[in-house]
């Protein structure tokens, strides 16, 4: 059959099925062939916290969505056009998400009277009314997988797993998507069972072929590559980019990095993606606990490593002592909270900014560190390296504040040249430094950074008192002089507070704009869509965005008295417009969802107009 073939500048697909079916891995495979293509990319993995939740349930149910332009694109996209159910769980649990003639592919084989009861369905959707506002696809993917593979010598359970390779081949086709890489990625994957590898390549190809030769498809997409600027580019997540910008933090300061973690959700993946480069000079230890993890890596920091610890909010939790121990002993450390949504165990695959007001106060007495915040997936690596830039120059604890959407979430990342990132290298103390030349004070401060001198261990006439009392100042002998324990708090809270970091810049395009939208990490995508939004119906927005959380930019509040009205969108309860309230005196409008998923754009470019049409 020839196909008609139409241009799209962008496609939002959903991958949805159950725990088992695959859904994470087509929604990467389809990820990596669209970034060849040279889309701009942006996705949204989506899975239960358990390992395998019953199958065929609504809990069971994990997702994958990729948002792909032929522009620069901020989010994964508001609502799927294309949704892949391959069971009624998948298709219960995301057709709320799906807008009036979206496209709808449909698993049949899976459509059993047992499964439609696991999920309420009194009767089948696919033959009610219930679908008629959508452009339903019936496939049997699993029998037409099957029979596929039926010269394979592959068992019955295997073939039926391939079903979400089919799927893959069957949208693959439909979005004229390349395919070679994912044909290699197989071959690597079960190298060693190469049955597997001609099943699940047979699978791939049968899918294909089903769309180029079945009517239900007739139509064939193509969406062209984005512009962006000229340079070498991957597609990378947000724990892939932190991992990738701690090694290059190494590099350039000439340390080894020391990680010392515990896994934990949603966290993990930076461990296992450090301990790959150990020719790097990276050394990873999975501890036995929180506590025994940033404990290595504080150790690790006073013999002369860049010690870093990863965790998410639970385990920041359970570190804030060894945090405030290394407040007072004044070392580097950088401690990663991926954060997830709590309370408590809370929901450990879903987002939340809810670590904000713990990376800020949540430690005993005044102990103050530094806070960073990386806005998308590929500002990971860079926020990496200025979390490493201040630990080291400064000899303070540095919080850098991931989340989930960022971890997971992935988009092209342009590959920066290696030689125009900061030098970061450190000088250790080598010699006495007191007036008399053979006398080493610990405590003698670099009078513009306020940073204690880093004597290694066993450095001759270097041996110096370490702990958790109170440092008397210069000599770090212990004291209980209510004087000097005045001095060494504010000290310390100003070594913090005095560190230069760049101004917030304000995206503010008409240059009258009334009111100001600030955010901080994760957010910046919506926020940036939502305006665009705004501006595109003929109204001025502008935009800023917090990397800085802890010092804040110094023109910040500058910025914010600019404007009428500023509004603070948080996945919290609103915690960053609390502090800034707090601290400079501005009714911020507080905007916030609590709900273990992003903004969308549409539902901030909605409250948006409110408060333009208010001002």
């Amino acid at each position: 059959m020839t196909k008609q073939i139409r241009q799209l500048d962008r496609v939002v697909i959903r991958f949805a099925g159950d725990s088992g079916d695959g859904m994470q891995l087509t929604g990467d495979r389809f990820t990596s062939e669209t970034a060849q293509l040279g889309n701009d990319i942006s996705t949204l993995p989506n899975f239960p916290a358990e390992i395998r939740a019953p199958a065929g349930t609504l809990p069971g149910v994990s997702s994958f969505q990729v948002h792909f332009a032929d522009y620069d694109i901020l989010t994964p996209g508001d609502a799927p056009n294309v949704l892949v159910a391959m069971n009624p769980a998948a298709l219960k649990a995301n057709l709320a998400d799906l807008p009036r003639g979206a496209d709808i592919i449909v698993n049949t084989d899976e459509f059993t009277k047992r499964n439609l009861a696991k999920v309420g369905y009194q009767s089948s959707p696919l033959d009610d009314d219930s679908l008629a506002g959508y452009v339903v696809h019936p496939v049997a993917l699993t029998s037409m997988t099957v029979g596929a593979l039926a010269a394979h010598e592959v068992s019955k359970k295997d073939a039926e797993r391939s079903k979400n390779m089919f799927a893959l081949g069957l949208l693959s086709w439909m979005y004229s998507r390349p395919y070679e890489s994912t044909l290699r990625f197989l071959e690597r994957k079960f190298a060693a069972r190469p049955e597997l590898v001609a099943a699940n390549v047979a699978a791939f190809k049968a899918g294909w072929n089903f769309g180029e030769t079945t009517e239900d498809f007739g139509v064939r997409y193509e969406v062209k590559p984005a512009k962006m600027k000229p340079g070498t580019y991957r597609n990378i997540t947000g724990n892939a980019a932190l991992s990738l910008g701690l090694v290059a933090a190494g590099v350039r300061s000439g340390l080894p990095v020391f990680l010392g973690a515990y896994p934990i959700t949603p966290a993990s993946d930076i461990l296992h993606e450090l301990s790959k480069h150990k020719r790097f000079g990276v050394i990873t230890v999975q501890a036995e606990d929180e506590i025994a993890a940033v404990g290595a890596a504080l150790g690790a920091s006073y013999g002369g490593s860049l010690g870093v610890t990863t965790t998410s909010g639970p385990g920041v939790a359970l570190k804030s002592e060894t945090i405030s121990l290394a407040v007072a002993l004044e070392l580097p450390l950088v401690i990663v909270d991926v954060q997830r949504a709590g309370p408590s165990t809370g929901m450990p695959t879903k987002t939340e900014q809810a670590d904000l007001n713990m990376a800020l106060y949540g430690r005993h007495g005044e102990a103050p560190v530094a806070v960073i915040a990386p806005r998308s997936p590929s500002d990971c690596f860079f926020a990496a390296l200025e979390a490493a830039r201040i630990a080291l120059t400064y000899r303070t604890p540095v919080i850098l504040l991931s989340d989930n959407y960022v971890a997971n979430g992935s988009e092209p990342w342009l590959l920066p040249d290696v030689e125009s990132l900061p030098d970061l290298r450190v000088e250790f103390a080598t010699k006495p430094n007191g007036e008399d030349g053979t006398t080493f004070l610990p405590y003698l401060r670099d009078p513009e950074t306020l940073a204690r001198p880093w004597a290694i261990p066993g450095t001759a006439g270097l041996e110096h008192r370490i702990g958790g009392l109170e440092k008397a100042d210069k000599t770090g002998d212990i004291s209980y002089d209510p004087a000097n324990h005045d001095f060494m708090v504010r000290t310390r809270a100003a070594r913090i507070e005095t560190i230069p970091v760049p101004d917030i810049e304000v995206e503010d395009p008409d240059g009258d704009a009334r009111v100001l939208v600030l955010g901080w990490g994760s957010t910046y995508g919506p926020i940036g869509a939502a305006c665009r939004g705004v501006r595109q119906r003929g109204l001025s927005i502008a935009q800023a965005h917090l990397r800085h959380l802890a010092p804040m930019p110094a023109n910040l509040g500058e910025v914010l008295r600019s404007y009428d009205k500023v509004v603070i969108p948080e996945m919290n309860l609103g915690q960053l417009a609390h502090v800034i309230r707090a601290r400079y005196l501005v009714d911020a409008i507080s905007y916030n969802q609590v709900r273990g998923l992003p903004f969308t754009a549409a539902e901030l470019e909605t409250t948006l107009e409110e408060v333009l049409k208010n001002v």
